[in-house]
């Protein structure tokens, strides 16, 4: 190699030609957003799932940055991390906890989530065992049967909060199962709304101040202000995406992130040769066709085999034959142009057309969530 001539890759040109792009704008006009539509409700930005499909650290310090007031991750490793790179931000983590690593919760300052009164004594001894103070948000089950206490029975965790010593309840919350339905199939929502609320009057009944209420997930924000009550927890929103194709889009949001490729290999194909893995896709006239180094193992689905379609200079191209765990072969046409290099965008906008992650998932059948979570860690990400 004439390294006289050699150019290292930077993060703004990786090695790797396929990569995601984020614009930190788009969160910071999503997080803007959410607020003027939420009013004086603080926000818990959600970062769980390596920031949904974004990146987890650089999206963190992003919001850091921007203000945004907490944020909310799944699992205490998730929390681990952004404590260690220098993250100050309050954050909660949403998963249950093991008895083992209520020390680490502590040690890291991460907020705790109580769903009964067992998990609760275990936090409130373990903090006294360090001698330190514990944060919890108390989790109320108002009809997801996932984790937290059934509504109906919650006073006594309540009642037991009262009673800790070394655990200050800073927050209780519950979470929608079907906040994100059509706007005429919102009573279950409701349901859940007015169960929480009704649980709350606990804290005046008995002269009480009330922790930081909050229920609120995207599709709330979007349909139930009542929800928004002190704090709101946007997730999929915050990205620019919606939570579903029946909820109701009610104030504007930008997508932040792009998947591009660049063509690796050009070739005509001759009618009546398969393509791919399983012959799925026979041309019936010579046709161009140019592979794309991208593929299931980078959580581009499987499942768009023969129906996806990427966008190269602005137009639509199918992607034919089976989807590779590398690589992806798209259809250009008899006439189509396209060289090795030109860029090749599989979720995103190119000129006046655009690939969502919605369109995706309906091929696909799944949600929009999955499709940007399960972009991998192996995809460069580039910020803008």
């Amino acid at each position: 190699m004439n390294t006289a001539n050699y150019n290292a890759p930077t993060l703004d040109d990786p090695l790797r030609p396929t990569r995601v792009e984020v614009s930190l704008d788009a969160l910071t006009r999503n997080l803007a957003a959410i607020r003027a539509h939420t009013g004086g409700a603080k926000v818990m930005a959600v970062i769980k799932a390596n920031a949904y499909g974004h990146g987890l650290l650089p999206v963190a310090h992003h919001l850091m940055q921007n203000g945004a007031d907490s944020l909310g991750v799944a699992f205490l490793e998730e929390g681990i991390a952004l404590r260690n790179a220098g993250i100050t931000t309050p954050i909660l983590v949403f998963g249950g906890i093991g008895e083992k690593q209520v020390p680490l919760f502590l040690q890291h300052q991460l907020s705790l989530t109580a769903p009964s009164i067992e998990k609760l004594r275990l936090i409130d001894e373990a903090a006294a065992a360090l001698g330190t103070t514990a944060s919890v948000h108390l989790k109320i089950d108002t009809g997801m049967e996932r984790i937290g206490m059934h509504w109906y029975s919650a006073e006594k965790l309540l009642a037991a909060s009262l009673t800790c010593r070394h655990t200050r309840v800073e927050g209780i919350y519950s979470h929608f199962a079907n906040a994100d339905a059509a706007p005429g199939d919102l009573s279950h929502a409701r349901l859940q709304l007015e169960r929480f609320l009704e649980l709350l009057t606990f804290y005046d009944q008995h002269s009480l101040p009330t922790p930081t209420r909050h229920i609120a997930n995207s599709g709330a924000i979007l349909q139930l202000p009542d929800s928004h009550l002190d704090l709101v927890r946007p997730g999929i929103l915050l990205y620019g995406v919606y939570p579903s194709a029946e909820c109701a889009q009610t104030f504007p949001v930008t997508p932040a992130l792009t998947l591009k490729s660049r063509v690796a290999f050009f070739k005509v194909v001759q009618a009546g040769n398969p393509v791919s893995y399983g012959s799925t896709w026979t041309p019936t006239h010579d046709t161009r066709v140019v592979t794309l180094p991208v593929g299931y193992g980078d959580g581009y689905f499987r499942a768009f085999s023969n129906q996806a379609q990427v966008l190269i200079h602005g137009q639509r191209h199918p992607v034919v034959g089976r989807v590779c765990m590398d690589q992806t072969m798209v259809n250009l046409g008899p006439h189509g142009t396209a060289y090795n290099g030109d860029e090749v965008i599989l979720l995103g906008t190119q000129e006046n057309e655009t690939i969502t992650a919605a369109e995706l998932a309906e091929l696909a059948r799944t949600i929009p969530y999955e499709i940007l979570t399960n972009l991998n860690t192996r995809i460069p990400r580039i910020y803008r």
